[in-house]
This record gives structure tokens, C-alpha cells and sequence, in this order.
């Protein structure tokens, strides 16, 4: 079977996570075991809920986000880098139990410029992953060490936006 391959989503534009959950999804279309983690988002994506409902997919929660990072003070970001840091032990347990054929680590690289994992963390995470099956991460801001790691990079980069003409986000909707 090959060598299992690290696939990276990042830039600044729209689609990173849509272009993850689409492998999620051929790979389920192929009867493939799938596990799925969000980091710096609270779960509630319209795909996380309909993915979920297929066979052989496992979503995995502890990674969740509660608020926005830049509105927390330092007592709530010490605890959200502890919680993290307990869901990725979890996380490294669940993907040993469930053998998925594909790991996908939405938000992660955003995770890691923040410092709300340690790369340290990432990197056991990201190993244990690719243990078992290809892996992706997507986010902005991805590091040298990712990229220069990475088997597959994909740049999505803004052109337009609604965003930049004001209009807010159209949550359930955004696509």
C-alpha cells in the first residue's frame, strides 16, 4: 500500500476546510474508516453534522473551541491550551483504536501560530496520524516545519470576498 501522505490546506482564502472535507468524503465514498477533528471551531459546521451521519466516519469533539480567541484573557487561554492538550492524548488514543485511513486536522496550523497546541504537541499528533493513514491540516498561517514536511501543499488565496465590502458571514450558508 504506500507510504501514508501529509496533505496540507493553508493561504488565506476560502475552502481549506471545504477542500479536507471533500477527501473526508471521496475516502468515505471507498468504504475507508474517517476521523474528523476541528480545532478553533465550536463543532457546529454544516458539514462536521452531515458527515457525521455517514458509515465508517468518527468525529472527534474534545478539540473544540469555546470563544474567540482574541476576546480571552491569559487565565482563559492557559485553560484552552490545557484542554487542548488533553483532547490531542485523547485524540492520539482514538485514532490507535479506530485505525482510520484518513485523519483530518481541520485548524490545526492556526492552532499552532496561536500557541493554543505547542508544536511539540502537533507533531506526536500529526506522527501518530500518519501512523495510520494519510493526514490532513488545513489553517492559515501554516509554519516552515509543515510545509517543508507536507507531501501535498494546496495555497487557497483570497481574490474577493464579500467580507471586504462589509457584509457579514452567512453562517450555515458560507459557500
Amino acid at each position: 500500500m504506500g507510504k501514508n501522505r501529509l496533505h496540507l490546506y493553508t493561504g488565506n482564502g476560502k475552502g481549506k476546510t471545504t477542500a479536507a472535507m471533500g477527501l473526508a468524503l471521496r475516502m468515505l465514498g471507498h468504504g475507508e474508516k474517517t476521523l474528523i477533528t476541528q480545532f478553533m471551531k465550536d463543532g457546529t459546521s454544516g458539514e462536521i453534522m452531515a458527515l457525521s451521519t455517514l458509515p465508517n466516519v468518527k468525529i472527534f469533539e474534545g478539540a473544540r473551541m469555546q470563544g474567540f480567541i482574541w476576546r480571552m484573557g491569559e487565565t482563559q487561554l492557559e485553560k484552552a491550551r490545557l484542554e487542548n492538550a488533553g483532547a490531542i492524548m485523547r485524540l492520539m488514543d482514538e485514532i490507535r483504536a479506530f485505525e482510520p485511513r484518513l485523519i483530518v486536522l481541520d485548524e490545526l496550523a492556526v492552532a499552532i501560530a496561536v500557541r493554543l497546541v505547542t508544536e511539540e504537541a502537533a507533531w506526536r499528533l500529526i506522527d501518530t496520524a500518519l501512523e495510520y493513514g494519510d493526514t490532513v491540516v488545513t489553517g492559515r498561517y501554516a509554519g516552515e516545519k509543515l510545509v517543508a514536511r507536507a507531501d501535498y501543499i494546496s495555497r487557497i488565496e483570497a481574490e474577493k470576498h464579500p467580507f471586504e465590502e462589509g457584509q457579514p458571514a452567512r453562517r450555515g450558508i458560507e459557500f
